[in-house]
């Protein structure tokens, strides 16, 4: 087996806020045929279900090993690569892939030596993942649909990703973008980095960098920036180690009043 065929058990399908059983049982389905294991369900409305298990039409194993969790956050928290599957945003700015793309990504991730994580996110039949979100997302799929009737079954759209990052498990390693960095340090976790952007905002709040301004329009574009320079583990801990001291010399201004 290559090694991108082992990647396999680090890829993860995550479904959040899935509404009809049957579309559980039927994204299982759809990733066994592509040789996926790995499910998520995030606050499924009805799960375990006997319409999961019907449409999973012989994928009860992956059913079986699906774990389920309350929030997104909980289910990436040890990804280094976190993909959601939308329309297009105006709202969030996050870099568009097509899922060629967005699979090859996923792949060489999950295929590095370091044992790295990589996630494809699904949001609701309905309304798919709300800004909250995408804003924990490193990039967005959106399926080139015919914009005519651009309405994609959730199961249907999970057989297309799944598809795709077959096909990249089963292409030649060399045709996979790079992913660890340069130096072989191991890429920051989406908890570690969650870690420093909840920092980054109370240290922005300690030194009144928004001056009485809304905080969320700065927040995101620094979170595009950091994530965009794909911060490995060593990255983090030094950031944040910046940021204790400006929080420190702010508390000691604090302290002296003015």
């Amino acid at each position: 087996m290559s090694d991108s065929l082992h990647a396999a058990a680090r890829l993860r399908i995550v479904l959040v806020g899935t509404q009809h059983p049957g579309n559980i049982g039927s994204a299982a389905r759809a990733m066994k045929t592509m040789g996926l294991r790995g499910l998520v369900l995030v606050a499924p409305e009805r799960f375990p279900h006997h319409d999961a298990v019907a449409m999973a039409a012989g994928a009860g194993d992956v059913l079986d090993s699906a774990r389920v969790v309350p929030d997104l956050a909980t289910a990436v928290a040890d990804c280094r690569l976190v993909l959601g599957c939308t329309a297009r945003s105006r709202r969030i700015a996050l870099d568009e892939l097509l899922p060629r793309e967005a699979a090859a990504r996923a792949v060489a991730t999950a295929a590095a030596p370091a044992g790295t994580t990589a996630a494809v996110v699904f949001g609701r039949e309905r309304t798919g993942l709300d800004n909250d979100e995408l804003q924990l997302c490193h990039a967005a799929v959106t399926i080139p649909a015919d914009p005519e009737y651009s309405s994609l079954n959730l199961a249907a759209a999970v057989q297309v990703l799944s598809y795709e990052l077959r096909l990249a498990m089963l292409g030649p390693r060399e045709a996979l973008p790079a992913v660890p960095a340069p130096d072989g340090d191991v890429p920051a976790s989406h908890a570690e980095l969650e870690g420093f952007f909840a920092q980054l905002a109370d240290t922005l709040d300690a030194i009144d960098f928004h001056k009485g301004r809304a905080p969320e329009s700065a927040l995101r574009k620094l979170r595009r920036i950091f994530l965009r320079a794909a911060l490995d583990d060593r990255d983090v801990r030094l950031l944040r180690g910046v940021l204790a001291d400006a929080q420190r010399m702010a508390r000691l201004a604090a302290e002296r009043g003015p």
